[in-house]
């Protein structure tokens, strides 16, 4: 009796571990397959929460680098212990954004970025033996670099290169010949650049040039675009400047048609004829004016008496001159006067830009669905003056009533429907999915549950039957003492409760004094067991405290 009383002690004192390891070989298959894959969830889980947790937030250090510039960074980066990450091509540098700005000092103090495509830096490197051929390429390298670099702090350019063609100077006019330039850009990620930044471009850099005019700059962007071309007049190409109006034109009659006859119910096409070429006019006008004295006045009178020869005859009919008086005498009298008068002269100089309209010619198209009750020439006047029409210009207008094809609409309500019933569809299986994970997740709960209630009752039944076992083991002499005895003595069991039948006394001693067993079969026990049980049920915390008691005094005493 004595051995199996220190066997269960020493099961009482066992470790944690000892516990964990009790109720984990008590599981089932199934649980511990559950258990496993929890467990594997949660620590993926953890992980990956801790790996965006702790990435940082990079910034760009340094962009639109050359690719030795970008391994010489990369290298002193990798030096300082600082993480980095390239993109755009290599071309860009990224690093945590709390170190960019350190980042930037220690690459400046070790001379990085070191290349350089010009710039006004070159001209410093030149020697007092430079010949005349390599100051000027040397110059027209340092000027394209400057202009390069400054074309680049537009917000949607990321790099930028611009090539001159600077001609030699001649004495002789008719042989010299224009400086021409050609600019490459490429626009930033996620940008466009836009036709008013491309002429912002042109006006930069044929400022910057001496004798370059702007309609002798080129601009392609790098997916080979033509932007602006060659020839092309400083507010862009005649046939850009046509589109822009066509479009302008168009959008306003049909947002006007839109409202007098329905969204969809009407069409607009506009063409127009644009000068692409610039031009001077010269004009000088000559106007007399009224009642303006003369600027310049001067007269002269000469006056001649005297005698002489015949007698000059005097003219008679048809014109027969007749002999006049015998004396001969005679005189002659002249009066000049001049005048030198004001005239207004006009000189008027036109500058006639490209894309100056020539004409245009639209036609509009109405659907005798929605024309129904219109007042065709009150809509052919509103067209008119929507469009700005010219009669001089020789503009022409067509506005036609005609069936309009259905067969887009009927395409557009098909495609809507199937497009409805895929949405319908995948919100259908959105929701079945959401109800599979649910109950997935439901399932996995109730099993935990289960597993648990399971571990619970296991444990329940492990007690009482210790509880049995120790009922069985020790004496009970002290359950049947009187209320003042057991409290006299430290560690003794408490009476049974009120109604629990009297142990009697028992006829053994202590356990191992006869070195006898208790039988299971005896009624005695099972009278025992019943009144530990009511015992245990009425004061569980004391009778745990009085057990304990008991397994530390047969403990010492074995």
């Amino acid at each position: 009796m004595a051995e199996t009383t220190t066997d269960r002690s020493a099961g009482a004192r066992t470790s944690p571990m000892d516990a964990v390891r009790q109720h984990l070989a008590g599981w089932s298959a199934a649980q511990k397959t559950l258990a496993i894959i929890g467990a594997a969830v949660l620590a993926l889980g953890g992980y990956a929460l801790y790996h965006f947790m702790s990435q940082p937030s990079m910034a760009p250090v340094y962009t639109g680098l050359a690719p030795e510039d970008s391994s010489e960074i990369v290298e002193q980066l990798r030096a300082d212990g600082v993480p980095y990450e390239l993109a755009s091509g290599g071309s860009t540098v990224l690093v945590p954004e709390e170190q960019v700005y350190e980042a930037r000092i220690q690459a400046a103090s070790a001379g990085l970025p070191a290349s350089t495509r010009g710039g006004y830096g070159l001209l410093d490197d030149m020697g007092v033996t430079s010949s005349d051929f390599q100051q000027t390429a040397t110059y027209k390298r340092a000027l394209e670099g400057e202009l390069a670099s400054t074309v680049e702090g537009f917000s949607s350019v990321q790099t930028a290169a611009v090539i001159l063609s600077l001609p030699e100077e001649t004495v002789f006019s008719d042989a010299q010949q224009d400086a021409t330039a050609s600019i490459f850009m490429d626009p930033a990620p996620g940008t466009v650049i836009t036709d008013n930044q491309v002429q912002s471009v042109i006006q930069l850099v044929s400022g910057a040039v001496d004798g370059l005019q702007p309609q002798n700059v080129a601009v392609v962007d790098a997916d080979g675009g033509m932007l602006a071309a060659v020839g092309d007049s400083p507010s862009g190409s005649g046939a850009g400047a046509a589109a822009e109006y066509e479009e302008r034109v168009a959008e306003s009659v049909q947002a006007m048609l839109d409202t007098v006859v329905g969204r969809g119910n009407s069409t607009v096409a506009v063409t127009a004829d644009v000068n692409p070429e610039s031009a001077e006019r010269l004009e000088e006008t000559f106007e007399a004016p009224d009642e303006v004295p003369a600027l310049r006045e001067s007269s002269s009178s000469e006056n001649y008496t005297g005698t002489g020869g015949g007698a000059a005859g005097v003219l008679g009919p048809d014109n027969i001159a007749v002999p006049g008086g015998g004396d001969g005498e005679g005189t002659y009298t002249a009066e000049t006067e001049e005048l030198e008068n004001a005239i207004n002269k006009v000189t008027e100089t036109t500058t006639v830009p490209a894309g100056a309209l020539n004409s245009q010619s639209i036609s509009v198209a109405v659907d005798e669905g929605a024309a129904a009750g219109l007042d065709m020439p009150v809509l052919t006047a509103m067209v008119t003056d929507a469009a700005g029409l010219s009669d001089e210009r020789g503009d022409a207008l067509n506005v036609s009533i005609v069936p309009f094809s259905t067969a887009d609409a009927e395409a557009a309500e098909e495609a809507l429907a199937e497009a409805e019933a895929q949405a319908a569809a995948e919100a259908e299986r959105e929701q079945f999915q959401q109800i599979l994970t649910s109950a997935i997740i439901a399932g996995v709960l109730l099993l935990l549950l289960l597993a648990a209630l399971l571990i619970l009752r296991r444990r329940k039944k492990q007690e009482a039957e210790e509880l049995e076992d120790l009922g069985e083991s020790y004496p009970y002499e002290a359950l049947g003492a009187p209320p003042a005895a057991a409290a006299e003595q430290p560690g003794a069991i408490p009476p049974p409760p009120a109604g629990a039948a009297a142990l009697p006394p028992s006829d053994h001693g202590p356990a191992g004094d006869d070195g006898g067993a208790a039988d299971p079969g005896d009624e005695e026990s099972v009278q025992r067991r019943a009144e530990l049980n009511a015992l245990a049920a009425q004061d569980p915390e004391r009778m745990a405290e009085h057990l304990r008691a008991l397994m530390d005094e047969e403990a010492a005493k074995a």
